[in-house]
């Protein structure tokens, strides 16, 4: 499920970003937790390989089911990942608003393009620009 295949006997640091990140996954599932909390875990990564990543993060969603919660400052992300994205102010830190995300399942990248997806996250940086007033 990892796509791991090859690299069995190489270390943590002798693997990509990408590839490390599928490991803590890996680990973070194995003894079948009901909640996943994941707190930018590809922030770290390129443009690409996070994209990789979320498509990644979200066919092991669809197989295993469990309840995950994101943390990311990536509007996009959480668009693409998410079925409701808590939308935080700034200072204090409060939830200011819910969005439930209406968006069919599996997604691909090829969602990022779509109006409906535009307008969430138009919709959620508004939220965000609201709250900073």
């Amino acid at each position: 499920m990892a796509k791991l295949e090859g690299f069995e006997g190489k270390y943590p640091w002798e693997l990509s970003g990408g590839m490390q990140q599928r490991v803590a996954i890996c680990r973070a599932l194995i003894n079948q937790p009901q909640l996943l909390l994941m707190d930018e875990p590809f922030g770290a990564l390129d443009a690409l390989t996070r994209e990789s990543m979320n498509v990644e993060l979200e066919n092991i969603w669809m197989r295993t089911q469990k309840t995950v919660v994101l943390i990311t400052h990536s509007i996009a992300e959480a668009v693409f990942l998410g079925t409701r994205v808590a939308v935080m102010s700034s200072r204090p830190g409060t939830i200011s608003s819910v969005v439930d995300i209406d968006l069919p399942r599996p997604r691909t990248l090829a969602i990022t393009t779509t109006a409906t997806f535009t307008d969430y996250v138009r919709d959620i940086r508004e939220r965000l620009d609201r709250d900073a007033e």
